[in-house]
């Protein structure tokens, strides 16, 4: 063999193997990009990963650091870099997959694609007990939820005053999202509101001469005092009675929350002269708002009321929870005195 054909043998030997090489780093560098994007990363430390508002992509990579939810942050900050997610950060609740990898990771949290949150509540007596109990579902606190309640501007936009403003939050099931904001959330409810009161709705209303928050306000009261639904349309017509007669409503409820003691079981005589707006002892006609979040049944409990001619009512002395009505006060008297020796006898004072 010649020296120039040995030359030729080695420098295609030394081709062949450079292309080899080369192929193998291509591959490792192909490899290694596709775990860096496609292999799994998350990890199942954490069921949600959340991003409030205003935060920046330096607050998302401490959380993710400081909640272990890649076991590789390295390789999701190099993803993140590429995927120009650093500029595109999008507040939310998001659910994390245990083996998702960066870019389906990335892919979720540049667009927004959160879960929706589900909200449920009824019977919440206060507006502080309903803002503290919606801040542990939405991003916003229970203070800009109040504020909000409380802001006569904004509410009176919607033709609510800060004393009824509660009667636009009905009970149901809602979704939206984790970082829905105050003035969002408001909206919500007062679409729903809207949906309720249709056209024929107030038209019932108007025809007790009740506007639809006067409804509600009335609705709270019979919630607040009928402890069975088949028996607010008849404690609805009572009040109602009433209201038509210019007599006061003297409903206990209403007493128990002006002095804001809900553990009082028995109103007694020295309650009643407690000076509040919210006691229909001292003040006749409707309070200037609900006094508990009324349940739809009994808003329409008073829309559809029970036509009688009963103005005076009394818990029964059977403790069953029902009432027993009158239409005089003779017959009053005698059902109030049965129940005052129950609750003398089952030693109940207050």
């Amino acid at each position: 063999m010649t020296a120039g054909k040995q030359g030729s043998g080695i420098f295609k030997k030394f081709i062949i193997a450079l292309v080899v090489v080369i192929v193998v780093l291509l591959g490792f560098t192909g490899f290694n990009y596709y775990l860096k994007y496609f292999g799994p990363n998350v990890t199942d430390k954490q069921e949600y990963l959340y991003i409030h508002t205003g935060a920046t992509f330096s607050d998302v990579f401490k959380t993710i650091q400081d909640e272990g939810i890649v076991k590789d942050t390295v390789s999701f900050a190099w993803a993140a870099r590429n995927m120009n997610y650093t500029t595109r950060v999008k507040p939310g609740k998001y659910r994390l997959h245990q083996g998702l990898g960066n870019r389906k990771l990335i892919n979720m949290l540049a667009s927004g694609t959160q879960e929706p949150v589900k909200v449920e509540f009824h019977g919440l007596r206060l507006k502080e007990q309903f803002a503290g109990f919606i801040s542990k579902k939405i991003e916003p606190d229970s203070m800009a939820i109040i504020r909000l309640l409380d802001s006569a501007s904004f509410v009176g936009k919607y033709g609510f005053t800060t004393d009824n403003v509660y009667t636009v939050i009905m009970p149901d099931s809602y979704q939206m999202y984790w970082n829905t904001s105050p003035e969002k959330f408001f909206k919500r409810m007062y679409d729903h509101y809207e949906a309720f009161w249709t056209p024929e709705r107030k038209q019932l209303a108007a025809a007790i001469n009740l506007t639809p928050q006067e409804v509600s306000i009335l609705a709270s009261i019979v919630d607040a005092e009928a402890l069975h639904d088949d028996e607010m349309p008849a404690v609805a017509g009572l009040y109602l009675n009433r209201l038509k007669k210019g007599m006061k409503l003297e409903a206990d409820p209403t007493v128990i929350f002006a002095l804001n003691d809900f553990t009082i079981k028995r109103v007694l005589t020295r309650y009643l002269s407690y000076n509040s707006p919210y006691n229909t002892y001292l003040h006749t006609g409707l309070p200037p708002g609900p006094i508990m979040m009324p349940s739809v049944n009994a808003v329409k409990a008073v829309l559809n009321y029970q036509k009688s001619d009963y103005i005076y009512m009394c818990a029964k002395a059977d403790f069953s929870g029902y009432h027993a009505f009158a239409t005089n006060v003779a017959d009053h008297l005698v059902n109030a005195h049965k129940f005052q020796q129950a609750l003398n006898e089952r030693n109940i004072r207050r």
